[in-house]
Protein backbone atom coordinates (compact mmCIF):
# COMPACT_ATOMS: atom_id res chain seq x y z
CA UNK A 1 0.00 0.00 0.00
CA UNK A 2 2.04 3.12 -1.09
CA UNK A 3 0.45 5.90 1.17
CA UNK A 4 0.73 3.80 4.24
CA UNK A 5 2.40 5.79 6.96
CA UNK A 6 3.02 2.84 9.02
CA UNK A 7 3.06 5.29 11.91
CA UNK A 8 2.43 2.38 14.93
CA UNK A 9 5.65 0.63 13.93
CA UNK A 10 7.51 3.78 13.77
CA UNK A 11 6.54 5.18 16.73
CA UNK A 12 7.28 1.53 18.70
CA UNK A 13 10.99 1.66 17.70
CA UNK A 14 11.74 5.33 18.74
CA UNK A 15 14.45 5.91 20.96
CA UNK A 16 12.99 6.96 24.44
CA UNK A 17 14.21 10.77 24.66
CA UNK A 18 13.01 14.53 24.83
CA UNK A 19 9.90 13.78 22.98
CA UNK A 20 8.82 11.56 24.97
CA UNK A 21 9.39 13.66 28.17
CA UNK A 22 7.80 16.24 26.55
CA UNK A 23 4.34 14.30 26.32
CA UNK A 24 4.47 12.86 29.58
CA UNK A 25 5.33 16.70 31.44
CA UNK A 26 2.02 17.64 29.03
CA UNK A 27 0.10 15.05 29.75
CA UNK A 28 0.74 14.70 33.06
CA UNK A 29 0.33 18.32 33.97
CA UNK A 30 -3.35 18.05 33.25
CA UNK A 31 -3.88 14.98 35.16
CA UNK A 32 -2.31 16.93 37.98
CA UNK A 33 -4.07 19.86 37.94
CA UNK A 34 -7.31 17.26 37.34
CA UNK A 35 -6.08 15.58 40.46
CA UNK A 36 -5.83 19.19 42.30
CA UNK A 37 -9.24 20.50 41.54
CA UNK A 38 -10.89 17.09 42.62
CA UNK A 39 -9.28 16.93 46.11
CA UNK A 40 -10.11 20.81 46.56
CA UNK A 41 -13.66 19.32 47.28
CA UNK A 42 -12.84 18.38 50.98
CA UNK A 43 -10.74 21.19 52.18
CA UNK A 44 -13.27 23.96 50.54
CA UNK A 45 -16.54 22.23 51.86
CA UNK A 46 -15.77 22.05 55.20
CA UNK A 47 -14.51 25.80 55.38
CA UNK A 48 -17.64 27.08 53.34
CA UNK A 49 -19.42 25.04 55.93
CA UNK A 50 -18.00 27.19 58.49
CA UNK A 51 -18.46 29.87 57.19
CA UNK A 52 -22.49 29.58 56.65
CA UNK A 53 -22.38 29.60 52.81
CA UNK A 54 -23.14 26.13 52.81
CA UNK A 55 -24.98 23.51 54.29
CA UNK A 56 -24.91 19.98 54.65
CA UNK A 57 -27.14 19.25 52.15
CA UNK A 58 -25.85 21.52 49.58
CA UNK A 59 -22.29 20.20 50.20
CA UNK A 60 -24.05 16.27 49.43
CA UNK A 61 -25.77 17.81 46.41
CA UNK A 62 -22.16 19.58 45.37
CA UNK A 63 -20.29 16.18 45.61
CA UNK A 64 -23.46 14.31 43.49
CA UNK A 65 -23.30 16.97 40.27
CA UNK A 66 -19.25 16.32 40.60
CA UNK A 67 -19.41 12.22 40.52
CA UNK A 68 -22.49 13.09 37.70
CA UNK A 69 -20.44 15.54 35.82
CA UNK A 70 -17.05 13.04 35.94
CA UNK A 71 -19.09 10.05 34.59
CA UNK A 72 -20.36 12.37 31.62
CA UNK A 73 -16.60 13.62 30.93
CA UNK A 74 -15.42 10.01 30.84
CA UNK A 75 -17.97 8.66 28.06
CA UNK A 76 -17.62 11.97 26.01
CA UNK A 77 -13.92 11.95 26.36
CA UNK A 78 -14.18 8.54 24.28
CA UNK A 79 -16.32 9.87 21.59
CA UNK A 80 -14.53 13.26 21.36
CA UNK A 81 -11.34 11.60 20.91
CA UNK A 82 -12.29 8.43 18.25
CA UNK A 83 -14.12 11.09 15.79
CA UNK A 84 -12.52 14.63 16.04
CA UNK A 85 -9.07 13.82 16.98
CA UNK A 86 -7.07 13.49 20.26
CA UNK A 87 -5.60 16.65 19.92
CA UNK A 88 -9.74 18.22 19.63
CA UNK A 89 -10.18 16.33 22.53
CA UNK A 90 -7.78 16.91 25.30
CA UNK A 91 -7.65 20.49 24.68
CA UNK A 92 -11.11 20.79 25.00
CA UNK A 93 -11.83 18.98 28.18
CA UNK A 94 -8.81 21.14 29.81
CA UNK A 95 -10.65 24.37 28.54
CA UNK A 96 -13.82 23.18 30.41
CA UNK A 97 -12.36 22.45 33.59
CA UNK A 98 -9.89 25.02 33.90
CA UNK A 99 -12.57 27.90 32.82
CA UNK A 100 -14.98 26.50 35.06
CA UNK A 101 -12.79 26.51 37.60
CA UNK A 102 -12.21 30.50 37.27
CA UNK A 103 -15.69 30.95 36.94
CA UNK A 104 -16.47 28.88 40.25
CA UNK A 105 -14.24 30.91 41.79
CA UNK A 106 -17.24 33.87 41.62
CA UNK A 107 -19.94 31.72 42.05
CA UNK A 108 -22.30 34.09 44.33
CA UNK A 109 -24.21 31.32 45.79
CA UNK A 110 -24.17 28.20 46.54
CA UNK A 111 -26.34 26.97 43.54
CA UNK A 112 -24.43 28.58 41.14
CA UNK A 113 -21.43 26.69 42.46
CA UNK A 114 -23.26 23.51 41.80
CA UNK A 115 -23.59 24.10 38.18
CA UNK A 116 -20.44 25.27 37.75
CA UNK A 117 -19.05 22.76 39.72
CA UNK A 118 -21.04 19.95 37.52
CA UNK A 119 -19.67 21.40 34.02
CA UNK A 120 -16.60 21.99 35.42
CA UNK A 121 -16.95 17.53 36.21
CA UNK A 122 -17.22 16.81 32.83
CA UNK A 123 -13.66 18.25 31.95
CA UNK A 124 -12.18 16.52 35.06
CA UNK A 125 -13.55 13.40 34.15
CA UNK A 126 -12.27 13.08 30.46
CA UNK A 127 -8.84 14.13 31.49
CA UNK A 128 -7.79 10.40 32.95
CA UNK A 129 -9.29 8.77 29.65
CA UNK A 130 -6.99 11.15 27.56
CA UNK A 131 -3.95 10.75 29.53
CA UNK A 132 -3.83 7.05 29.50
CA UNK A 133 -4.42 6.47 26.21
CA UNK A 134 -2.23 9.22 25.04
CA UNK A 135 0.79 8.10 26.59
CA UNK A 136 0.02 4.61 25.12
CA UNK A 137 0.12 5.95 21.65
CA UNK A 138 3.12 7.76 21.76
CA UNK A 139 5.28 5.62 24.02
CA UNK A 140 7.32 2.57 22.67
CA UNK A 141 6.25 -1.36 24.47
CA UNK A 142 9.18 -1.47 26.04
CA UNK A 143 8.83 1.57 28.21
CA UNK A 144 5.21 1.65 28.38
CA UNK A 145 4.99 0.73 31.94
CA UNK A 146 7.69 2.63 33.23
CA UNK A 147 5.71 6.03 31.27
CA UNK A 148 2.03 5.15 33.07
CA UNK A 149 3.91 4.58 36.79
CA UNK A 150 5.70 8.17 35.92
CA UNK A 151 2.26 9.46 34.66
CA UNK A 152 0.69 8.46 37.72
CA UNK A 153 3.23 9.84 40.14
CA UNK A 154 2.52 13.39 38.43
CA UNK A 155 -1.11 13.02 38.72
CA UNK A 156 -0.97 11.39 42.30
CA UNK A 157 1.18 14.31 43.22
CA UNK A 158 -1.89 16.88 43.23
CA UNK A 159 -3.69 15.45 45.80
CA UNK A 160 -0.67 16.17 48.63
CA UNK A 161 -0.04 19.32 47.06
CA UNK A 162 -3.79 20.10 47.25
CA UNK A 163 -3.51 19.60 50.67
CA UNK A 164 -0.94 22.05 51.45
CA UNK A 165 -2.02 24.54 49.28
CA UNK A 166 -5.32 24.40 50.73
CA UNK A 167 -3.76 24.38 54.92
CA UNK A 168 -1.82 27.17 53.80
CA UNK A 169 -4.39 29.23 51.28
CA UNK A 170 -7.60 28.72 53.09
CA UNK A 171 -7.02 30.15 56.59
CA UNK A 172 -5.61 33.26 55.29
CA UNK A 173 -7.65 34.17 52.40
CA UNK A 174 -10.39 32.12 52.12
CA UNK A 175 -11.48 28.66 49.51
CA UNK A 176 -12.05 31.12 46.76
CA UNK A 177 -8.65 31.31 45.87
CA UNK A 178 -8.45 27.66 45.72
CA UNK A 179 -10.49 27.45 42.28
CA UNK A 180 -8.11 30.36 41.12
CA UNK A 181 -5.20 28.35 41.34
CA UNK A 182 -6.99 24.72 39.94
CA UNK A 183 -7.97 27.36 37.43
CA UNK A 184 -5.42 29.04 36.01
CA UNK A 185 -2.88 26.43 36.26
CA UNK A 186 -4.78 24.33 34.34
CA UNK A 187 -5.73 27.02 31.30
CA UNK A 188 -1.61 27.33 31.57
CA UNK A 189 -1.52 23.32 30.91
CA UNK A 190 -3.82 23.92 27.89
CA UNK A 191 -1.60 26.95 26.24
CA UNK A 192 0.95 24.53 26.64
CA UNK A 193 -0.58 21.63 25.38
CA UNK A 194 -0.95 23.44 22.17
CA UNK A 195 2.38 22.15 20.87
CA UNK A 196 1.58 18.63 21.34
CA UNK A 197 0.75 16.75 18.48
CA UNK A 198 -1.83 14.81 16.91
CA UNK A 199 -1.91 10.91 17.24
CA UNK A 200 -0.18 9.52 13.51
CA UNK A 201 -1.49 6.26 14.94
CA UNK A 202 -4.82 8.08 14.93
CA UNK A 203 -4.44 10.03 11.97
CA UNK A 204 -3.30 7.22 9.42
CA UNK A 205 -6.62 4.84 11.17
CA UNK A 206 -8.98 7.02 9.55
CA UNK A 207 -6.84 8.06 6.33
CA UNK A 208 -5.48 11.24 6.91
CA UNK A 209 -2.04 9.80 5.71
CA UNK A 210 -0.52 13.02 4.78
CA UNK A 211 -0.88 14.38 8.14
CA UNK A 212 0.07 11.77 9.99
CA UNK A 213 3.23 11.30 7.90
CA UNK A 214 4.09 15.29 8.34
CA UNK A 215 4.22 14.43 12.21
CA UNK A 216 5.77 11.64 12.21
CA UNK A 217 8.58 12.81 10.65
CA UNK A 218 8.71 15.99 12.57
CA UNK A 219 8.39 13.25 15.87
CA UNK A 220 11.58 11.43 14.17
CA UNK A 221 13.75 14.29 13.97
CA UNK A 222 12.92 14.91 17.27
CA UNK A 223 14.36 12.00 18.33
CA UNK A 224 16.97 12.26 15.92
CA UNK A 225 15.78 9.64 13.00
CA UNK A 226 17.01 10.37 9.73
CA UNK A 227 14.87 7.78 8.14
CA UNK A 228 11.63 6.26 8.27
CA UNK A 229 12.02 3.20 10.95
CA UNK A 230 10.94 -0.28 9.37
CA UNK A 231 7.54 -2.01 9.98
CA UNK A 232 7.17 -4.86 12.72
CA UNK A 233 6.89 -8.16 10.73
CA UNK A 234 3.67 -10.29 11.61
CA UNK A 235 0.99 -6.74 12.10
CA UNK A 236 -1.92 -6.95 9.41
CA UNK A 237 -2.83 -3.48 7.18
CA UNK A 238 -5.73 -2.21 7.65
CA UNK A 239 -7.80 0.14 5.95
CA UNK A 240 -9.18 3.48 7.06
CA UNK A 241 -12.56 3.07 8.43
CA UNK A 242 -14.37 4.44 11.08
CA UNK A 243 -16.17 1.51 14.03
CA UNK A 244 -19.14 2.18 15.39
CA UNK A 245 -19.63 2.43 19.11
CA UNK A 246 -21.40 -1.03 18.70
CA UNK A 247 -18.49 -2.72 17.52
CA UNK A 248 -17.50 -2.94 21.56
CA UNK A 249 -20.25 -4.94 22.53
CA UNK A 250 -19.55 -7.62 19.11
CA UNK A 251 -18.65 -10.70 19.50
CA UNK A 252 -14.76 -10.26 18.73
CA UNK A 253 -14.47 -7.19 21.45
CA UNK A 254 -17.28 -7.67 24.36
CA UNK A 255 -15.27 -9.91 26.46
CA UNK A 256 -12.58 -6.97 26.68
CA UNK A 257 -15.12 -4.49 26.81
CA UNK A 258 -16.71 -6.35 30.08
CA UNK A 259 -13.09 -6.98 31.03
CA UNK A 260 -12.68 -3.46 30.92
CA UNK A 261 -15.48 -2.29 32.54
CA UNK A 262 -15.07 -4.76 35.67
CA UNK A 263 -11.22 -3.91 35.82
CA UNK A 264 -12.34 -0.09 36.36
CA UNK A 265 -15.22 -0.44 38.51
CA UNK A 266 -13.25 -2.44 41.28
CA UNK A 267 -10.19 -0.08 40.50
CA UNK A 268 -12.27 3.34 41.39
CA UNK A 269 -14.56 1.74 43.70
CA UNK A 270 -11.48 -0.04 45.78
CA UNK A 271 -9.54 3.26 45.98
CA UNK A 272 -12.14 5.41 47.16
CA UNK A 273 -13.97 3.12 49.22
CA UNK A 274 -10.76 1.96 51.22
CA UNK A 275 -9.23 4.93 51.30
CA UNK A 276 -12.04 7.56 52.09
CA UNK A 277 -13.87 5.16 54.56
CA UNK A 278 -10.77 3.86 56.59
CA UNK A 279 -10.43 7.25 59.03
CA UNK A 280 -14.21 6.66 59.52
CA UNK A 281 -13.98 3.21 60.80
CA UNK A 282 -11.04 4.44 63.25
CA UNK A 283 -13.14 7.21 64.53
CA UNK A 284 -15.73 4.70 65.02
CA UNK A 285 -13.87 2.71 67.44
CA UNK A 286 -12.74 5.80 68.84
CA UNK A 287 -9.43 6.33 67.72
CA UNK A 288 -7.75 9.87 66.92
CA UNK A 289 -4.61 8.50 64.98
CA UNK A 290 -6.62 9.70 62.10
CA UNK A 291 -6.31 13.48 63.00
CA UNK A 292 -2.71 13.20 63.42
CA UNK A 293 0.43 13.88 60.75
CA UNK A 294 1.89 10.50 60.69
CA UNK A 295 -1.87 9.29 59.03
CA UNK A 296 -2.37 11.80 56.71
CA UNK A 297 1.31 11.29 55.14
CA UNK A 298 1.47 7.84 55.38
CA UNK A 299 -2.33 8.20 53.18
CA UNK A 300 -0.36 11.23 50.73
CA UNK A 301 2.67 9.49 50.54
CA UNK A 302 0.97 6.54 49.10
CA UNK A 303 -0.33 8.23 46.28
CA UNK A 304 3.22 8.91 45.68
CA UNK A 305 5.21 6.00 46.21
CA UNK A 306 3.05 3.71 44.81
CA UNK A 307 3.23 4.71 40.81
CA UNK A 308 7.07 5.53 42.04
CA UNK A 309 7.87 1.71 42.62
CA UNK A 310 5.34 0.89 39.89
CA UNK A 311 7.14 2.41 37.37
CA UNK A 312 10.49 0.54 38.56
CA UNK A 313 9.03 -2.98 38.18
CA UNK A 314 5.88 -2.49 35.01
CA UNK A 315 7.97 -3.33 32.09
CA UNK A 316 9.89 -6.25 34.07
CA UNK A 317 7.22 -8.48 35.70
CA UNK A 318 4.12 -7.59 32.99
CA UNK A 319 0.86 -5.69 33.48
CA UNK A 320 -0.98 -9.05 33.90
CA UNK A 321 1.31 -10.27 36.56
CA UNK A 322 1.40 -7.05 38.63
CA UNK A 323 -1.99 -6.33 38.16
CA UNK A 324 -2.92 -9.88 39.52
CA UNK A 325 -0.28 -9.64 42.48
CA UNK A 326 -1.45 -5.95 43.34
CA UNK A 327 -5.46 -7.17 43.58
CA UNK A 328 -3.94 -9.43 46.00
CA UNK A 329 -1.57 -7.34 48.21
CA UNK A 330 -4.95 -4.98 48.37
CA UNK A 331 -7.29 -8.01 49.48
CA UNK A 332 -4.80 -9.22 52.21
CA UNK A 333 -4.01 -5.46 53.86
CA UNK A 334 -7.54 -4.09 53.18
CA UNK A 335 -8.94 -6.89 55.14
CA UNK A 336 -6.42 -6.71 58.30
CA UNK A 337 -6.44 -2.63 58.13
CA UNK A 338 -9.21 -1.89 60.21
CA UNK A 339 -8.64 -4.01 62.63
CA UNK A 340 -4.80 -2.55 63.82
CA UNK A 341 -4.98 -1.23 67.45
CA UNK A 342 -1.22 0.50 67.45
CA UNK A 343 -0.75 3.91 65.94
CA UNK A 344 2.39 2.56 64.40
CA UNK A 345 0.97 -0.29 62.45
CA UNK A 346 -1.81 1.95 60.97
CA UNK A 347 0.28 4.26 60.29
CA UNK A 348 2.88 1.70 58.21
CA UNK A 349 -0.08 -0.38 57.28
CA UNK A 350 -2.12 2.80 55.79
CA UNK A 351 0.81 3.81 53.94
CA UNK A 352 1.75 0.38 52.47
CA UNK A 353 -2.22 -0.18 51.56
CA UNK A 354 -2.49 2.85 49.57
CA UNK A 355 0.75 2.82 47.89
CA UNK A 356 -1.03 -0.52 46.90
CA UNK A 357 -4.45 0.54 45.66
CA UNK A 358 -2.53 3.53 43.74
CA UNK A 359 -0.83 0.66 41.49
CA UNK A 360 -3.56 -1.19 40.80
CA UNK A 361 -5.24 1.73 40.04
CA UNK A 362 -2.55 2.41 37.60
CA UNK A 363 -2.24 -0.79 36.41
CA UNK A 364 -5.95 -0.75 35.64
CA UNK A 365 -6.88 2.31 34.23
CA UNK A 366 -3.57 2.26 31.87
CA UNK A 367 -4.22 -1.53 30.83
CA UNK A 368 -7.67 -0.31 29.66
CA UNK A 369 -7.03 1.43 26.53
CA UNK A 370 -4.05 -1.25 25.65
CA UNK A 371 -7.05 -3.54 25.28
CA UNK A 372 -8.56 -2.06 22.23
CA UNK A 373 -7.88 -0.96 18.03
CA UNK A 374 -7.10 2.90 17.82
CA UNK A 375 -10.24 3.08 16.04
CA UNK A 376 -12.30 3.05 19.19
CA UNK A 377 -9.49 2.64 21.75
CA UNK A 378 -11.20 6.08 23.77
CA UNK A 379 -14.23 5.69 23.38
CA UNK A 380 -13.41 1.41 24.87
CA UNK A 381 -11.78 3.03 27.91
CA UNK A 382 -14.03 6.08 28.00
CA UNK A 383 -17.03 3.60 28.33
CA UNK A 384 -15.21 1.94 30.97
CA UNK A 385 -14.46 4.74 33.20
CA UNK A 386 -17.95 5.77 32.77
CA UNK A 387 -19.27 2.85 34.59
CA UNK A 388 -16.37 2.76 36.73
CA UNK A 389 -17.63 6.57 37.91
CA UNK A 390 -21.08 5.19 38.13
CA UNK A 391 -20.03 2.60 40.58
CA UNK A 392 -18.70 5.75 42.76
CA UNK A 393 -22.16 7.34 42.64
CA UNK A 394 -23.37 4.47 44.25
CA UNK A 395 -20.52 3.29 46.44
CA UNK A 396 -21.12 5.19 50.02
CA UNK A 397 -24.83 4.05 49.74
CA UNK A 398 -23.08 0.09 49.52
CA UNK A 399 -20.62 0.55 51.69
CA UNK A 400 -22.91 2.28 54.71
CA UNK A 401 -25.41 -0.72 53.99
CA UNK A 402 -22.61 -3.01 54.09
CA UNK A 403 -21.56 -1.53 57.57
CA UNK A 404 -24.55 -1.19 59.13
CA UNK A 405 -25.57 -5.49 58.45
CA UNK A 406 -22.44 -6.85 58.85
CA UNK A 407 -20.00 -4.03 60.38
CA UNK A 408 -16.31 -2.92 59.44
CA UNK A 409 -15.54 -6.98 58.90
CA UNK A 410 -18.54 -6.82 56.30
CA UNK A 411 -16.79 -3.55 54.05
CA UNK A 412 -13.69 -5.14 54.25
CA UNK A 413 -14.29 -8.79 53.11
CA UNK A 414 -16.49 -7.23 50.41
CA UNK A 415 -13.64 -5.18 49.19
CA UNK A 416 -11.24 -7.38 49.39
CA UNK A 417 -13.53 -10.24 47.46
CA UNK A 418 -13.67 -7.63 44.56
CA UNK A 419 -9.90 -6.84 44.05
CA UNK A 420 -9.44 -11.70 44.27
CA UNK A 421 -12.17 -11.72 41.67
CA UNK A 422 -10.06 -9.22 39.85
CA UNK A 423 -7.39 -11.59 40.00
CA UNK A 424 -8.93 -14.47 39.23
CA UNK A 425 -10.69 -12.60 35.72
CA UNK A 426 -7.32 -11.65 34.59
CA UNK A 427 -5.67 -14.96 35.02
CA UNK A 428 -8.64 -16.31 33.15
CA UNK A 429 -8.68 -13.78 30.78
CA UNK A 430 -4.82 -14.70 30.07
CA UNK A 431 -4.25 -10.59 28.19
CA UNK A 432 -1.04 -9.43 28.52
CA UNK A 433 -0.31 -6.13 27.48
CA UNK A 434 3.35 -5.61 28.76
CA UNK A 435 6.14 -5.17 25.85
CA UNK A 436 3.86 -5.90 23.10
CA UNK A 437 2.91 -3.45 19.53
CA UNK A 438 -0.75 -2.17 20.04
CA UNK A 439 -1.39 -2.96 16.65
CA UNK A 440 -0.52 -6.59 18.09
CA UNK A 441 -3.01 -6.57 20.55
CA UNK A 442 -5.84 -5.47 18.88
CA UNK A 443 -8.74 -8.42 18.86
CA UNK A 444 -10.43 -9.96 15.35
CA UNK A 445 -11.25 -7.17 13.08
CA UNK A 446 -14.96 -6.11 12.73
CA UNK A 447 -17.03 -7.54 9.88
CA UNK A 448 -17.13 -4.93 7.03
CA UNK A 449 -20.84 -4.59 7.14
CA UNK A 450 -20.14 -2.69 10.16
CA UNK A 451 -17.85 -0.19 8.74
CA UNK A 452 -18.62 3.12 7.33
CA UNK A 453 -15.57 4.84 5.66
CA UNK A 454 -13.48 7.09 7.22
CA UNK A 455 -13.38 9.52 4.11
CA UNK A 456 -17.16 9.99 4.43
CA UNK A 457 -17.06 10.06 8.61
CA UNK A 458 -13.98 12.36 9.34
CA UNK A 459 -14.34 14.39 6.08
CA UNK A 460 -14.22 18.03 7.16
Amino acid sequence: MSNRVNAGARLDRLPIGPFHTRVLWLVGLGMFFDSFDNTLSSSVLAAMLKSGWSTLQLNSIFMSSTFVGLTIGAALAGLLSDKFGRRFAYQFNLAIFGGMALVSALAPSMPWLIAARFIMGIGMGAEYVMGYGLIIEFVPPSHRGRYLGKLALIGGSGVFVTAVVATLVIPWIGWRPMFVIGGIGTLWVWWMRRHLPESPRWLERVGRHAEAEQIMQAIERDAGVSTPLPSSSGVPVREPHWVPLSTLFSRPVIRRTLLAIVINVVCLFGSYSLTGWMPTFFVKQGMSVTHSLGFTAAMMGGWVAGPLFLSYISDRIGRRTAIMSFAAVCACLGSIYPFLTSATEIIFCGFLLVSSVAIFLTLGLGMTPEMFPTEYRFRGGGVAQMFGRLGLIGSPFIVLELFNRFGITGVVFAISGAYIFIAILIMAAGIETNQQSLEALEPEEVPDTDRVLASTATRR
